[in-house]
């Protein structure tokens, strides 16, 4: 599979841009994800082959702030595009993870609440 990273609730154009500009170098592809799709699986929404779509459109609330999802990245280009999108100065970006088996059928609100609540117990009275 093609490295990607699924971006949700993207930023503003100015960080955008930074972000892009950052990840050109490392032919990383990235997919802006629609909120109208955010009630799909996320493997679906990376492009995983067997993972089945849902019906219908999310038509519940935007993410409170922007969501990567880094898919199908070996441990070494992960930590390339973390350093790269550190120097790109777009960010802080708290809330990232890797696609995995365990969260490919989650929806983004899914992902979003359970990074949430990680970064939340790590880092008490942000």
């Amino acid at each position: 599979m093609k490295e990607t990273i699924l971006l949700f609730n993207a930023p503003e154009k100015e960080a955008l841009l930074k972000i892009e500009m950052a990840l050109f170098p490392l032919h990383i592809r990235i997919k802006r994800i629609s909120r109208d799709d955010y009630n799909q699986p996320l493997g679906f929404l990376a492009g995983i082959k067997d993972a089945e779509p849902a019906q219908g459109r999310y038509e519940g609330p935007e993410l409170p702030a922007p969501m990567f999802l880094f898919c199908f990245l070996s441990e070494n280009r992960l930590n390339q595009v973390l350093a790269a999108l550190r120097r790109s100065g777009a960010g802080p970006f708290p809330y990232k993870a890797v696609l995995t088996p365990t969260n490919s059928s989650w929806t983004a609100p899914d992902c979003f609440q359970e990074i949430r609540r990680e970064h939340e117990a790590l880092h008490p009275g942000e």
